[in-house]
């Protein structure tokens, strides 16, 4: 976490709870108290109205706020609507993200106004996929942030069982379920692989790189100029959600 986002959340924490102990702080930030007091020190430079008491702890100046947030009704919802989809649909290195990112809201929003009010209005039930499938999304996009090629076993619709050695490139959300898009070493080719047919996958180290044209854009670009059936107009006209590394470098459903 950003040193800029701890000092947010610092004092989101003084704001809501005060006053509180170095020791308490450290605890919630996970960090050494040390650092609380650096933190500390960082407010008050920034012009947080921060003070210690011996033996009390760390408060904020009476009538002390943040600059409201300025969202209207419907912005405010479709914000917590997205954060809340986030954190049922993708793995829990997005899902706390966006927890941490809604807690925000609510810190910011206006006295009145709390974010989980419009959250009442739009529910997203946490219907939860299998615990694998689960854990399986955030191994995927970290291989997709970290660059890595992924050995995958993977059954097709068809029953047929096949190990693939893949250079993944991006998660897409279909509206019922993610695939893959990813260059596929055995098909020497792009493929797309749903996740909840991928029944292992494991890190493949020491691997070439993939070949010089094999990037996302390039990816994209393939699938839009393939035949036009229902799946791949998707592409070309309203493209599904993806999720990708922003660094990241002809198709046919598997």
């Amino acid at each position: 976490m950003r040193k800029s986002d701890r000092l947010f959340q610092l004092t989101n924490l003084l704001r809501a709870h005060q006053p509180l102990t170095a020791t308490a702080l450290a605890e919630r930030l996970g960090v050494s108290e040390r650092t609380i007091y650096r933190y500390m020190d960082d407010l008050s430079l920034a012009g947080i109205p921060v003070y210690g008491e011996a033996g009390v702890g760390y408060r904020l100046s009476e009538g002390f706020e943040l600059p409201p947030l300025q969202l209207c009704a419907a912005e405010l919802e479709a914000l917590i609507t997205g954060v809340n989809l986030v954190t049922v649909l993708t793995g829990k290195g997005l899902a706390d993200p966006a927890l941490s990112l809604l807690a925000k809201i609510e810190a910011a929003l206006p006295a009145g106004r709390p974010a989980s009010l419009v959250a009442r209005s739009v529910r997203v039930p946490d219907y939860r996929r299998s615990s694998a499938e689960y854990g399986r999304w955030d191994q995927l996009h970290g291989a997709i942030a970290a660059g890595d090629w992924l050995t995958i076993d993977y059954g097709a619709a068809s029953g047929q069982q096949t190990r693939r050695l893949v250079y993944p490139l991006g998660l897409f959300y279909w509206g019922g379920r993610w695939t893959l898009g990813a260059w596929c070493t055995l098909r020497q080719g792009y493929r797309d692989f749903r996740i909840d047919r991928i029944e292992a996958q494991a890190p493949a180290p020491d691997c070439d790189d993939p070949p010089a044209w094999v990037s996302l854009a390039h990816y994209l670009d393939e699938r839009c100029a393939e035949p036009v059936s229902r799946d791949r107009a998707a592409f070309s006209e309203i493209r599904p959600t993806l999720v990708e590394s922003p660094n990241r470098k002809k198709s046919e459903r598997d």
